[in-house]
């Protein structure tokens, strides 16, 4: 594959996996994805630390199989720069965040909070470890999905992986609404906020580099409401 189908700032050693056949899903593959994300979501929403922890492993464990056990494909050791990058785009989020919320409440358009304020406490930033690293899977999953998808019929990487991102974008927005008013307040701070861990992620092909900019962003937000900040 030629450089012209790579964007600039990606790490062009390594490449998504799934989309060129690298391996190859079956289509019943993607079903077993498919029910993983669904049970996975379902699991993340109880506030009990070990179902939380399943929700993790229901939907990590069919990924690796379709891997063929390469863990390596989605997840390496993150460099000090890989850090350092998380951590740029954590606070790139933050800003967007700050700037979006007050320009959409400036105009009546209000969202659900992130968290309930009342029931924040030190120890639910636990539970994040293992529910972040779930959400990260219910984009990494459809994000793969799309990208095969688009790719197998338009053989255009750079196009595959702008469309999929879109689709998931919104699907993530989904997510965190309730409402059509909420829905689309969530598409700009959830949906396209997720912009800053999609970056982080295509430009490695390492999940725990997007995963560390989650988790900094949700807890420093989780920080900032106990401090009372």
């Amino acid at each position: 594959m030629s450089d012209i189908s790579w964007f600039n700032f990606e790490n062009k050693d390594k490449d998504f996996p799934f989309y060129k056949k690298n391996p190859h899903v079956p289509k019943w593959g993607w079903i077993v994805l498919l029910f993983a994300m669904i049970l996975g979501l379902i699991l993340s929403a109880s506030d009990s630390i070990v179902i939380i922890f399943l929700s993790c492993v229901v939907i990590i464990l069919p990924v690796l199989y379709f891997l063929k056990w390469d863990y390596k494909a989605i997840f390496q050791k993150p460099s000090l720069r890989d850090v350092a990058l998380a951590l740029a785009l954590c606070v790139g989020y933050l800003a967007y965040a700050l700037i979006m919320v007050t320009l959409l409440e400036n105009v009546g358009i209000a969202g659900a909070d992130l968290v309930e304020h009342s029931t924040v406490s030190m120890f639910e930033v636990i539970p994040l470890i293992f529910s972040l690293m779930t959400e990260e899977f219910l984009k990494f999953i459809p994000f793969m999905f799309f990208l095969r998808l688009v790719f197998k019929y338009s053989e255009n990487r750079k196009l595959s992986v702008v469309l999929s991102m879109i689709v998931t974008m919104v699907f993530f927005a989904s997510l965190h609404s309730l409402s059509l008013e909420t829905f689309i307040f969530a598409i700009f701070v959830q949906g396209l906020g997720s912009i800053f861990e999609f970056f982080a992620y295509i430009k490695t092909k390492n999940i725990l580099v997007s995963y560390i900019c989650h988790y900094a962003t949700d807890f420093l937000i989780y920080m900032t409401i106990f401090l009372g900040l």
